[in-house]
């Protein structure tokens, strides 16, 4: 905390921003979640800022080019994340009820308009997709790999997959797919890949627990994959 500051603060901002224990004369320092700088405290919403606040969400999102978290989106039109997080969730459910051409989704840890699945085939062939962007069954294959196993190898890959897999690997680090992410501790400390935030945003995921199951790493799920990336 800056001297200077400090200084010209009343009794009452220091004792929120410290915690005095007197039976064991220490003093703790609240540590404020960096997220959380600047979002208002918690207040009650009349109907009718309900509706503004919900509104303006809305065109935000709209408008974002990638999922905004809660924090993100509290902070920029100046409400509390209780409810932010509540007329979010109201949001969801509004576009899930009325059977809509796009809903709302939690996508790597915030949220973002998708189109529903259920027209994904039309919309395949209206907007097709361009060959740069498509991923080659080789290298879903070696992406489905390390979502399963990560923090994983290239010669684990490779045991896996049974060939090289070297092309592949630096093909979703070009597209940022994946990461490295330190070294194993074994002779040669080979490199761990893991996947990145933009693999969640690319196939629509909130987290690697949305993963369809895996009884088997032979029965790799590419065509779930697939369907996802458009």
């Amino acid at each position: 905390m800056d001297i200077e500051k400090t200084k010209h603060m009343s009794s009452n901002d220091f004792d929120n921003n410290f915690e005095k224990n007197e039976d064991l004369g220490e003093i703790k320092i609240k540590v404020q979640n960096i997220e959380d700088i600047n979002v208002p405290e918690y207040r009650d919403l009349d109907p009718e800022e309900m509706d503004y606040y919900r509104g303006l969400l809305e065109a935000i999102l709209f408008l974002a080019n990638e999922p905004l978290s809660v924090s993100v989106l509290a902070r920029q039109i100046q409400l509390d994340k209780t409810n932010t997080r509540i007329l979010l969730d109201s949001l969801m459910d509004e576009y899930l009820e009325r059977n809509s051409g796009i809903i709302l989704k939690e996508i790597a840890g915030g949220y973002r308009f998708i189109t529903s699945e259920k027209y994904a085939d039309e919309l395949k062939k209206i907007f097709k997709p361009k060959n740069n962007d498509k991923l080659s069954r080789s290298v879903l294959e070696t992406l489905a790999i390390i979502c399963y196993r990560q923090p994983i190898t290239l010669p684990e890959i490779e045991e896996i997959r049974g060939v090289n897999s070297r092309a592949m690997v630096s093909t979703l680090l070009q597209k940022n797919l994946i990461k490295p992410q330190g070294y194993k501790q074994v002779p040669g400390r080979p490199t761990l890949y893991v996947t990145t935030k933009e693999f969640l945003i690319k196939f629509n995921l909130s987290s690697l627990a949305d993963l369809p199951p895996l009884k088997d790493l032979k029965e790799l799920p590419l065509d779930d994959l697939e369907n996802t990336e458009e």
